[in-house]
């Protein structure tokens, strides 16, 4: 059983560290990775709300636009007109642009009017031909004193974009020196493409819509609200209007403990009273509200014709982006896989304004270890100690088990739990030890079964195969209990039958006592026709082989009642059964010849067992146990002494008991008959025939059914007439078997 536990805590522990190192990303599994993430994205599409949010409007430049004002870009004087109407118009609370104004405006005058300006014969006005016909200055004049987040692109290296730092970018939320004070895994940028500084100087801030934590499979789940460059840190999209839409507060950290100020304690981000929770790369989840259209949609052409519904567009949160496919700004989410890049900052926006965003924590691969750690401390366990049904249905439950403590961590913390990971490894650790079982174990369970399954309940055969180490096939000496048990008048009873339905009385008769026999952790020896030998503590030990012994043997003589009437319907006779049970030192193991080998009991012991069987005839009772099994039983049990005899072939006489059972069931009647017999024994063994003999002619009248004290006056009335003389010692002499 230990070899087996500890090879089974071997196999858990090499498939754990496999898992492990995944956690670790030490060996990041990419198969393990993609089921975590469809975990994931399932979660998600069953929590959606599948509402719109009315308060973020999205400013399309749809096809439609597109097809009334030309291909975009557009000349830079619509999207004055556009941020002129939203605010003048329709009264929008915040406008972000999820575009990035990299270049000049290629339609812009300007260059006309810088011309015309330095003609020495012009004498307009400059500054109106300027607002005229210079696109970028007009649309920068539109954006002058109005709270608009224009976009921005950071590049991990300069080499994927191919070009130095373009336009300028805006304040940065952490300057440098503020930055260097957190020991934070900000996503770092090596270039940036920003806006024209005319524009950016214009508008109140900018925010990156790139995504440097985009998962392996290009789906948005989580975006970065934050982004270091050149020490220091800037704000995204999303996070850029947020804050500009609660008043531009303050931007800080919530650590655990609060003193830390590295990623591993970063539980969010703070912005004013709002708690934004973050993982270690300054990333938030994406919570989606919905499929695409979770938010109203305007045309950007109905805004700038003046046509919009100004209901949809009063004190909203504005975002400028694009549905068009032709400007490739569609992105592949949990809920879509053509999902306007805009939204997904939508989606940003309303989670944090409502709080509703999801936190994976810094510490997620440590609880992940931590499940992992667990489950294999479970799942060996049961595979040590449980049967395969049960084992199965544990892993069944430890699955629900996962599945409800992530979901109820989901919908009811907001708190993002492992789970595909966890699945994975139960469903890995129960194959592997499944098939450990079934190719090693179960070969070894099929060879006890060989050897043992018609001998012993099937119980003891499964402890035998957790157990070998118990199991000795070679003779060795124990303390143990044999029984023995006969048909009584067998010979007329198959007199009474032809062969056919002798063998079948038989058939269910040894099949009934081999139930009872099993059912008490027996070993059934042998059948010898009509007669069956059973023993208790081999092959297995079993403290309390005396007890078990007797109370089977109790429990087959009311067995055999429970055929009469079965019998009697079938025209069977009625059957009797005598039953002898010892207790002594055995010699037990595979015994015979090369030709046969069977596994029994030999010695002294034994051969006084089948003694005891057939004294129960002489005294008329069902059952007789020596006295070595009355000691070895549990002491509260009631018995009838019966006689002290000297079997043939023995020398030392025997005390020989009829148990009756446990002391407190006893009927108060039957108490005083046993204290009486006692006292009868005595006199009797005292050679006070006449006294004696009186003792048991009055308990033959009280019980007229026990045998027992019609022989002791036979035997009295003998010994009166051929007194044995004083050395006598009250030994019964039996020169028969």
């Amino acid at each position: 059983m230990r070899q087996r536990t500890l090879i089974r805590f071997a196999i858990s522990l090499v498939v754990l560290t496999l898992f492990v190192l995944h956690s670790g990303r030490v060996l990041p599994l990419r198969l393990l990775d993609t089921v975590e993430r469809y975990t994931y994205d399932a979660r998600v599409l069953l929590s959606l709300p599948g509402t719109v949010d009315p308060r973020v409007v999205i400013i399309d430049i749809d096809e439609r636009s597109m097809a009334e004002l030309g291909q975009f870009p557009w000349p830079r004087d619509h999207l004055a007109r556009l941020v002129d109407q939203a605010f003048d118009r329709y009264q929008v609370g915040v406008l972000g642009f999820d575009i990035a104004f990299v270049e000049p405006d290629a339609t812009s005058g300007r260059r006309i009017v810088e011309a015309v300006a330095t003609d020495p014969g012009w004498q307009g006005d400059t500054d109106a031909l300027t607002r005229r016909f210079d696109h970028d200055r007009r649309f920068a004049d539109a954006l002058s004193g109005r709270p608009v987040v224009l976009g921005t692109y950071f590049s991990p290296t300069r080499q994927q974009r191919g070009a130095d730092d373009v336009g300028q970018l805006c304040a940065p939320v952490l300057a440098r020196e503020v930055a260097q004070l957190y020991a934070v895994d900000f996503p770092r940028a090596e270039a940036y493409s920003a806006n024209l500084p005319v524009l950016q100087t214009a508008a109140t801030t900018c925010g990156f819509f790139d995504n440097p934590t985009l998962d392996d499979d290009g789906v948005y789940r989580r975006v970065p609200l934050l982004q270091r460059f050149d020490g220091a840190v800037y704000a995204s999209l999303g996070l850029a209007v947020a804050r500009l839409a609660l008043g531009q507060p303050e931007v800080g950290f919530r650590f655990d403990p609060p003193d830390a100020r590295d990623s591993l304690h970063l539980e969010a981000l703070l912005v004013g009273d709002r708690r934004i929770p973050v993982d270690e790369q300054v990333a938030a989840l994406v919570p989606y509200r919905g499929e695409q259209g979770s938010f109203p949609y305007v045309s950007a052409a109905d805004v700038i014709a003046g046509r919009a519904d100004p209901a949809i567009l009063d004190g909203v949160i504005a975002l400028v982006g694009t549905s068009a496919p032709g400007l490739r700004d569609l992105r592949v989410t949990p809920v879509g896989k053509a999902f306007t890049g805009v939204e997904v900052h939508a989606n940003l926006v309303s989670g944090m304004l409502d709080g509703r965003i999801h936190q994976r924590a810094p510490y997620y691969r440590g609880i992940e270890v931590v499940q992992l750690t667990l489950i294999a401390l479970i799942v060996t366990w049961s595979f040590t100690r449980l049967a395969p049904l049960a084992g199965a249905g544990l892993g069944l439950g430890l699955l629900a088990i996962v599945g409800l403590l992530a979901w109820g961590f989901w919908t009811g913390g907001q708190f993002v739990l492992p789970l595909g990971v966890p699945i994975s490894f139960i469903l890995l650790l129960f194959l592997v030890q499944l098939l450990y079982g079934y190719f090693i174990e179960s070969r070894g369970k099929r060879e006890m079964s060989r050897l043992f399954g018609q001998y012993v309940p099937p119980e003891l055969v499964e402890e035998l195969s957790e157990h070998p180490e118990a199991l000795s096939m070679e003779g060795e000496s124990r303390e143990m209990t044999v029984l023995f048990s006969d048909v009584r008048g067998f010979t007329t009873v198959s007199e009474q039958l032809d062969a056919r339905e002798l063998a079948q009385l038989m058939n269910r008769f040894l099949t009934q006592q081999t139930a009872v026999i099993q059912q008490y952790r027996g070993t059934i020896d042998k059948y010898m026709g009509d007669a069956v030998m059973a023993f208790w503590g081999a092959p297995l030990p079993d403290g309390e082989h005396a007890a078990h012994a007797i109370e089977a043997g109790r429990q087959m003589l009311k067995a055999v009642r429970e055929l009469d009437q079965e019998f009697a319907a079938r025209g069977w006779p009625r059957l009797e059964i005598g039953v002898g049970v010892n207790t002594g030192r055995m010699n037990v193991g595979n015994m015979g010849s090369t030709f046969r080998m069977a596994y029994t009991v030999m010695g002294d012991a034994v051969n006084l067992g089948s003694r005891l069987e057939g004294l129960t005839k002489a005294y008329g009772v069902s059952m007789l146990v020596s006295e070595t099994a009355r000691t070895a039983a549990p002491a509260d049990w009631a018995y009838r002494e019966i006689d002290q005899v000297r079997v043939k072939g023995k020398t030392q006489p025997v005390a020989i008991y009829e148990p009756m059972g446990p002391k407190a069931d006893l009927a108060p009647t039957l108490r005083t008959e046993l204290a009486r017999h006692r006292g009868a024994l005595t006199l009797y063994r005292g050679q006070e025939w006449a006294r004696a003999d009186a003792e048991f002619a009055a308990l033959a009248e009280q019980s007229p059914s026990c045998a027992v004290y019609r022989v002791f006056r036979t035997r009295i009335a003998h010994l009166q007439a051929h007194p044995p003389g004083p050395g006598w010692d009250g030994v019964f002499d039996f020169d028969t078997k």
